[in-house]
C-alpha cells in the first residue's frame, strides 16, 4: 500500500478512537527506520492500549495489513511497526518525557486531513 494511504488509514482509526494530538513526521531524510512516524497519545493506560488494539484490529480485518511487530504493550509507549510507517502511541506524560518530536525536529510535519 502507498505510504500516504497507509498514513491516512492509521490516522483516521486513531482519530475515531479519540487519540489526542496526532502528528505525522516525514522521516525519510533522517533515518532508515521508517519513512514516516505517526505519533499520538491517549488519556490513560487503558486508552493507550485500546488505541493500539483498535488500530491493529481495524488494519487487519478491514485492510488485511498486520504490523511487522508491536512493542511496549505493558508500558506507556506502544510502538506498532507497519514497515514504512512506525506508529507511536503514548500516555501524555510519557510523550512529554521522551519528546520524540524534538528528537526528530528536522523531520517535516505532514498535514493531516481528518
Amino acid at each position: 500500500m502507498e505510504p500516504k494511504k497507509l498514513i491516512q488509514l492509521i490516522t483516521e482509526i486513531l482519530d475515531n478512537k479519540k487519540a489526542n494530538d496526532i502528528v505525522v513526521l516525514h522521516t525519510t531524510e533522517q533515518t532508515i527506520l521508517a519513512d514516516y512516524f505517526v505519533i499520538a497519545n491517549g488519556t490513560s493506560s487503558t486508552h493507550v492500549k485500546a488505541l493500539s488494539e483498535e488500530l491493529e484490529y481495524e488494519m487487519k480485518t478491514q485492510h488485511g495489513i498486520v504490523p511487522n511487530g508491536i512493542e511496549g504493550r505493558a508500558s506507556g509507549w506502544i510502538l506498532l511497526d507497519y514497515g514504512v510507517v512506525l506508529v507511536h502511541i503514548f500516555l501524555k506524560e510519557q510523550r512529554e518525557y521522551y519528546n520524540i518530536e524534538r528528537l526528530w525536529e528536522d523531520a517535516e510535519r505532514e498535514e493531516l486531513s481528518l
